[in-house]
């Protein structure tokens, strides 16, 4: 009776929802990202991160990933230890990926005045986020953040 016992894995507890491709579906996956990091205990520092990160990665897909007719998806995963965060938010448009614009400093006034942080702001509160295709025809911005307590 030298066998060991299986090992099970787990995955971390994770949260999807649909949210309509509107600036109410955006401001609504702000909100939940808040409460659910709150239900799962996470900490402040991680969730006040992935508040501003939710927050643009939405705003980005209702206004340059929507397709009439079509939502927008949150996900979040989360592993309390070594309390690591992963945010995906996928949107219909697989044909516009979002570039990343220079650092904040160096875009002329005028386009500040128009938009264009978004992604400067992902980039300098998140660990890491890249954009991946999603099949048949969307793509998905995913960010990682680290607690840093």
């Amino acid at each position: 009776m030298n066998q060991s016992a299986p090992h099970l894995t787990t995955s971390p507890p994770t949260f999807t929802q649909l949210l309509s491709s509107t600036r109410r579906g955006a401001r609504l996956a702000r909100l939940l990202t808040v409460s659910q990091l709150r239900s799962w205990g996470a900490p402040q520092d991680l969730t006040e991160r992935a508040e501003i990160v939710v927050a643009e990665l939405a705003a980005n897909a209702v206004l340059h990933g929507s397709v009439p007719g079509r939502s927008f998806r949150l996900t979040l995963a989360f592993e309390a230890f070594p309390g690591l965060l992963r945010i995906d938010v996928t949107d219909a448009r697989g044909d516009r990926w979002p570039q990343a614009r220079p650092p904040v400093s160096d875009v002329p006034d005028a386009v500040l005045h128009t938009g264009g942080r978004g992604l400067s702001l992902v980039a300098a509160i998140a660990d890491r986020w890249e954009t991946l295709p999603y099949p048949p025809c969307g793509k998905t911005v995913r960010a990682e953040l680290v607690s840093r307590v």
